[in-house]
């Protein structure tokens, strides 16, 4: 399944990730019937056969990429592609109460097509990092994120 079935599944999803509900159920589905096939997981929940196979949901390991691609273009460390070309960032000059000093300004969207884009759906959940968020280096911040904290953004519930 990891080998064969995920890749297909999660290519290219900072590009292509679905936002309608019953596209994400289509998808995750694929995974709940692979993973209640296994031996002993039959009469499982979801959530626990996630649990004791150490594996996150189609939808969290969607949302990792499109943080770390998020951690890329605001660190400059994609070619061709600027920051300021997409975001616009907060002032340091605010002193924010909560929340990172890497925030980025969340623009109002009126169109389905824009606010489905990468750009904007991924402001919310990189907004929302914790302030404890380590952003020193790309390999520390991938080691940050977790799934617990990256759950309160999934759009279906894993019950």
């Amino acid at each position: 399944f990891t080998v064969f079935v995920r890749q297909i599944l999660e290519y290219c999803s900072v590009v292509w990730n679905p936002h309608l509900i019953k596209d994400i159920n289509a998808i995750e589905k694929v995974q709940r019937r692979f993973t209640k096939r296994l031996a002993g997981m039959n009469g499982l929940p979801y959530e626990q056969r996630l649990a004791k196979l150490g594996i996150d949901s189609l939808e969290v390991r969607r949302m990792k990429p499109d943080l770390i691609f998020m951690y890329k273009i605001v660190f400059g460390l994609c070619e061709g592609v600027t920051r300021d070309n997409l975001f616009k960032m907060c002032s340091v000059l605010h002193n924010y109460s909560r929340g990172h000093r890497y925030r980025v300004y969340l623009p109002v969207v009126k169109s389905s097509a824009r606010y489905n884009f990468f750009s904007y759906r991924v402001l919310n959940s990189w907004n929302s990092l914790p302030n404890t968020t380590d952003f020193s280096s790309l390999a520390k911040f991938k080691t940050g994120l977790s799934t617990r904290m990256l759950l309160r953004y999934c759009k279906v519930c894993l019950a």
